[in-house]
């Protein structure tokens, strides 16, 4: 087993509108302060008030690339419910927090979380100020960083009672649990970032100008994000009345020029599907994030699955060149997106990025620069006289134009001819064809000169696995010690076969989240490579490292 006594994981739980989601983030930022590297997940019902939720945070002197949620150092509960859905989760000689308030007769260590809050204006509010207060004392943390990170992720009219309720917390815990665990500092401070986020910058550094979204979890935070951020970087941020306007709306946006992305979920992405066959016949730039949650129809809201491959590689009506790329962490999501819309402008066509909820909402540590980003370009039309829109060039690209103009512009979602008017014409029909799909012949080219696979290791067997539960597999050969080489195709759509050849003479584990195994049928069908073991769990929730590392060893 790797060397974990440095690694630290943090879980607090309660109802949902007791601060349980702030304590998490506030926690993951306290670490960060620290110089140390993080990966938050939130676990929450689809339920304002009530229920439970609870937040986990992983924290290393090295890169982490998953939360734990076994072997866990410190749980922190409200109530008996987190209590008992937490207890088993918890190391050797780790702690557990109960609220004395609330509970009786259980084993932990408790804290009157309730009636010291009960003076505080805020006193439902109150609790995850409070673990985090068992948080800081527990790691060897002063009162002054409590103090300090209260004011920068607190209003202002809360600071006093907040660092009053959290100072009596941290007296009462600090000379009996105090520094079990502590903590070292890293080398230095780190952005942390969720997959939305970090997405949604990566749109921004390609010259974004347009995002359309309608609200569906786990895609809602872009639009909130971005939305937020409108002024600062001159974006248009328009939430329509349905997912069909949403797409229709990014067409037109692109029609005029700007650079435009629109975001949804599976069934949300479904009523989008008209209109991604749209944009392949107008040859419309367009990226389309696409966050899965657990299907079919409305699924599992808050949760997460990579069910929805399939549905993404096969979107749309009819033949065109279609771009589905999945970004293998928070970090590279920056540089996919900011990829994929040079690409879509090169090739004027849509491209889904293809994400989960657990790289959407999940923060974690990123080391992100502009160096190699890239400011979305399309091929222009200079000059004077007729313009053909969808003029039958070597490659099948046209020059692109955008209005005002005094040359006639015409986008046709009817099969036309060079100048976009309507067309029914047998010759011109199949060679139409024939333009569009040189787009994709021209771009398999270049593709075999782009980065299309991450490959990590260079020695032992051979895993295959894609998009999020990457950050999964490696956690899991990281706890476990496990020497193999993992494969992650980032681009599914072209399928770079020409990276994947070499191993067809191998036998290799695929690794995913869903049922049916759709990326495993991916390899099979593109590759022939031989799968001798499907390692899946389709449980809504992502792998625990811990447990999938078992589960290599008994199959490597």
């Amino acid at each position: 087993m790797a060397n974990q006594k440095d690694t630290f994981t943090y879980i607090v739980g309660g109802k949902a509108g007791e601060g349980v989601k702030k304590s998490g983030s506030i926690a993951a930022k306290l670490f960060t302060k620290l110089g140390r590297y993080i990966f938050q997940r939130d676990d929450y019902m689809s339920l304002i008030q009530g229920g439970h939720n609870y937040s986990v945070v992983t924290t290393a002197n090295r890169w982490v690339s998953s939360q734990y949620e076994n072997d866990v150092e410190l749980i922190v509960n409200s109530d008996d419910r987190s209590y008992n859905k937490h207890k088993h989760k918890l190391s050797q000689n780790g702690i557990i927090v109960f609220n004395s308030d609330k509970q009786k007769d259980v084993s932990g260590f408790g804290v009157p979380f309730s009636s010291k809050a009960k003076d505080y204006k805020a006193k439902s509010l109150m609790f995850g100020v409070g673990a985090l207060a068992v948080l800081t004392s527990v790691t060897g943390q002063t009162k002054a960083i409590l103090e300090e990170i209260i004011k920068e992720e607190l209003p202002e009219k809360t600071w006093e009672d907040n660092i009053a309720y959290a100072s009596d917390i941290y007296d009462h815990v600090d000379s009996e649990i105090g520094s079990s665990f502590k903590l070292e500092p890293g080398d230095k401070k780190r952005p942390i970032l969720t997959g939305n986020e970090s997405l949604s910058l990566g749109a921004i550094a390609a010259g974004l100008d347009c995002y359309y979204a309608y609200p569906m979890t786990p895609s809602s935070s872009i639009l909130h994000f971005l939305a937020q951020h409108q002024k600062e970087f001159n974006l248009t941020v328009v939430q329509p009345e349905n997912e069909i306007a949403v797409i229709n709306m990014a067409i037109g946006s692109s029609f005029s020029g700007a650079k435009t992305m629109i975001a949804s979920s599976g069934g949300g992405y479904a009523l989008m599907n008209e209109g991604y066959s749209l944009a392949g016949m107008c040859e419309a730039p367009l990226v389309v994030v696409l966050t899965s949650r657990p299907s079919p129809a409305s699924g599992v809201p808050t949760y997460t699955e990579q069910g929805d491959l399939q549905f993404a590689l096969n979107s749309g009506h009819g033949d065109f060149l279609r771009i589905v790329a999945s970004p293998a962490s928070i970090e590279e999501a920056f540089y996919l997106t900011n990829e994929l819309f040079d690409l879509t402008y090169q090739y004027q066509t849509p491209a889904i990025l293809l994400t989960s909820k657990h790289l959407s909402e999940s923060h974690m540590t990123v080391d992100l620069t502009l160096e190699n980003t890239k400011w979305a370009q399309p091929k222009l039309f200079e000059e004077n006289g007729e313009y053909k829109r969808y003029l039958d060039t070597e490659n099948g690209v046209s020059p692109m134009k955008f209005p005002p103009s005094e040359q006639l512009i015409k986008w046709n979602s009817y099969e036309h001819d060079e100048l976009g008017i309507t067309t029914e014409d047998p010759e011109i029909t199949a060679k139409m064809h024939d333009k569009r799909y040189k787009k994709e012949e021209a771009m398999i080219k270049q593709m075999k000169n782009m980065h299309t696979v991450n490959t990590f290791g260079d020695s032992g067997p051979l895993i295959f696995t894609w998009g999020s539960t990457t950050m999964s597999v490696l956690e899991a050969l990281e706890y476990g010690n496990i020497d193999a080489t993992v494969v992650q195709p980032i681009y599914l759509r072209p399928f770079p076969v020409w990276e994947l050849e070499k191993y067809r003479s191998e036998s290799v584990t695929t690794v995913e989240l869903n049922k049916w195994g759709q990326f495993t049928t991916l390899i099979k069908e593109k590759t022939q490579i031989r799968v001798k073991k499907l390692i899946n769990q389709y449980n809504a929730r992502p792998f625990d490292p811990i447990v999938l590392s078992k589960k290599l060893n008994e199959v490597l």
